[in-house]
């Protein structure tokens, strides 16, 4: 029972640190993509 527990608990810590990865790969892929959108508005003018 101990041992389920201790699975469950470390399934669940693994799975909240990957969610929070890719919240912030996805924040810096958004960020990358405005900049480039911001780069191509300037020169396009």
């Amino acid at each position: 029972m101990t041992r389920l527990i201790a699975l469950l608990l470390l399934a669940g810590t693994t799975l909240l640190a990957a969610c929070n990865t890719m919240a912030g790969a996805g924040q810096d892929i958004s960020k990358g993509g405005n900049a480039i959108t911001n780069s191509a508005e300037k020169h396009s003018d």
